[in-house]
């Protein structure tokens, strides 16, 4: 698993790019393909088009909060969809509880129960959610990380996980390509700068300056060098930022393609 490359969107992409965006992928040579998942669309049906489209690779949500979805729910949306538990990566996450570690911590027995079979994966940004990443879930899940950010934050996952080895660590890294690349960046990051106090502090912990966490390459060739300094993540997610065309999500997704500097 290391070392490969997934791609992620927007949930809610028009079933018609979903399924040409999957192929596409495939045949570039990316492992997986991922959603997020907000109230204005379930990722999980975004990931039923991918599925259908593309059945030799894996799925990945990234991240169902747990404040909007209980793990009941979530296990009957897998029914529904038909989506098999051992292609999923399931991403979750606290969302806007007031106690995230806690809510974490106390949300895995249900999780286990309900989602038998699946590998769960928890969204970490701070070193205490890192930690139980590593010490209790299948797999830590990063967002809006420098690569040294990520390189640290991943040393709070190994050293949760002791002797037993560390699970996989994955990680969005947005990629916009082309002239506009630098204002899609921007834009896509001050939403979240202040979308509730868990990004706040993060991003204060990141202490990068607004609108450079993550790749905007100006030329296609330009996306691969930056995406590589990503080395703390196993999985690199490359989180498209295009409007939602098969030509547009395209040309992103050839620029970050696995090997497309080589």
């Amino acid at each position: 698993m290391s070392g490969s490359r997934g791609f992620g969107v927007a949930a809610g992409l028009d079933p018609d790019v979903a399924h040409g965006l999957a192929e596409r992928c495939a045949a570039l040579g990316y492992s997986s393909m991922w959603s997020n998942d907000h109230p204005g669309a379930l990722g999980l049906e975004t990931l039923a088009e991918f599925a259908a489209a593309a059945p030799e690779l894996e799925l990945g949500v990234a991240v169902m909060a747990l404040d909007r979805h209980a793990p009941a729910e979530i296990a009957a949306h897998l029914e529904r969809l038909e989506i098999d538990p051992e292609r999923l990566w399931l991403g979750v996450g606290a969302g806007f509880s007031k106690r995230p570690l806690s809510a974490m911590r106390e949300a895995l027995p249900a999780l286990r129960d309900a989602l038998a079979g699946v590998r769960l994966v928890l969204a970490a940004m701070g070193p205490k959610m890192c930690a139980l990443a590593g010490s209790s879930y299948d797999g830590a899940f990063f967002n809006w990380m420098t690569p040294g950010f990520a390189a640290e934050a991943r040393r709070n996952v190994e050293a949760a996980a002791g002797l037993g080895g560390s699970p996989p660590v994955f990680g969005y890294v947005r990629t916009a390509v082309g002239e506009d690349a630098a204002a899609r960046l921007a834009k896509e990051e001050s939403f979240y700068r202040d979308l509730h106090d868990g990004y706040r502090n993060h991003f204060r912990r990141l202490g990068e300056p607004e609108g450079t966490v993550g790749v905007a390459a100006a030329e296609p060739a330009a996306a691969e060098q930056q995406l590589a300094a990503y080395q703390a993540l196993d999985v690199i997610v490359v989180r498209g930022l295009a409007s939602a065309s098969i030509e547009a999500m395209s040309a992103v997704a050839e620029a970050a393609a696995p090997g497309a500097g080589g």
